[in-house]
C-alpha cells in the first residue's frame, strides 16, 4: 500500500487536495485526523469529480474493487454537476437574451401611450382619460364610474352591453356636473349585471410613458408614465 501513496497524492495535489497517508495509527494507515482538504467541496467541478474517480481505480485494491451500486451513484453525481452547470450557461444566456429583447421592446415605447395593468389614470387639465372594461361573458350591462382621489364619484358612464373580453371607452374629463374635472389621478370602477345580479369588472387605465429606465443586473425594465408610479413591463396590457 506504501507504494501507492506517492500516487494518490499526486492525483490529490491536481485537484488542491492534500491527505498525509504516512500515519499508520489508524486501520489501513490512513488518519481521517489528519486529511487537509484545500480545496472546499462546493467547488469541485466536473472535471475534479472526474479526476477523483481516475485517481479511485487506479488505487483500489484488486482483490476488492469499487462495489456496482457505488460506481454508478459516482456516475450520477458525476452527471448531476456536469448537467447543472450547463443548465447554469442555458439559463444565463436566455435571460440576457430576454433582458436585451425586453430593453429594445420598452425603448419603442418612449412618447406612446400604453394601457396598463391597473385602474387609475392621469387627466390633464382640459383632457381626457381612455380606458378598458374586461366585459365578463353574459354580462346584459356595463356601467362604471370615475372617483378621484379622495374617492368621490365625479361621473357615472353608462357603456351599454358590449361583447365580452376587453371595451375600449373614453372619459372626457367632465363630471356629472357638468363642468370640467381638475388634473390628477382618477380611477376607474366597473360593473357588470351578469344573470340578474351586479358583479365587479376588471378596468385598466391608458398612460403616457414618458422614460425608460434600465435597471441592470437583472432586474426588469421600468417604465416612467405621465403622473402614475413607475411600473414594469409586465404590467403592458396593450400598446397604442
Amino acid at each position: 500500500m506504501s507504494s501507492s501513496i506517492p500516487t494518490i497524492n499526486s492525483e490529490l495535489a491536481k485537484l488542491g487536495l492534500s491527505r498525509d497517508l504516512s500515519n499508520s495509527g489508524t486501520t489501513g494507515g490512513v488518519a481521517s485526523s489528519q486529511s487537509k482538504v484545500g480545496k472546499g467541496a462546493s467547488a469541485l467541478g466536473a472535471e475534479d469529480f472526474l479526476a477523483l474517480m481516475v485517481a479511485q481505480f487506479k488505487n483500489q485494491d484488486p482483490t476488492k474493487p469499487v462495489d456496482n451500486a457505488q460506481f454508478v451513484a459516482q456516475l450520477a453525481s458525476f452527471g448531476t454537476v456536469s448537467g447543472i452547470a450547463d443548465l447554469n450557461k442555458s439559463m444565463k444566456s436566455l435571460t440576457d437574451g430576454y433582458s436585451a429583447n425586453q430593453t429594445m421592446q420598452a425603448a419603442s415605447l418612449l412618447g406612446r401611450t400604453v394601457l396598463i395593468d391597473q385602474p387609475t389614470g392621469w387627466l390633464d387639465q382640459g383632457g381626457a382619460i381612455e380606458a378598458a372594461v374586461d366585459v365578463p361573458a353574459g354580462s346584459q350591462r356595463v356601467a362604471v364610474q370615475v372617483t378621484d382621489a379622495a374617492g368621490q364619484v365625479v361621473r357615472t358612464l353608462d357603456l351599454g352591453s358590449p361583447a365580452a373580453g376587453m371595451a375600449k371607452f373614453t372619459w372626457d374629463g367632465m363630471t356629472d356636473a357638468g363642468t370640467a374635472a381638475t388634473s390628477g389621478q382618477y380611477t376607474i370602477h366597473a360593473r357588470a349585471l351578469v344573470a340578474g345580479k351586479s358583479e365587479a369588472a376588471s378596468a385598466y387605465a391608458q398612460a403616457s410613458v414618458e422614460s425608460v429606465t434600465i435597471n441592470g443586473s437583472g432586474k426588469p425594465v421600468t417604465l416612467s408614465l405621465r403622473g402614475l408610479p413607475d411600473v414594469t413591463m409586465t404590467n403592458v396590457k396593450q400598446i397604442s
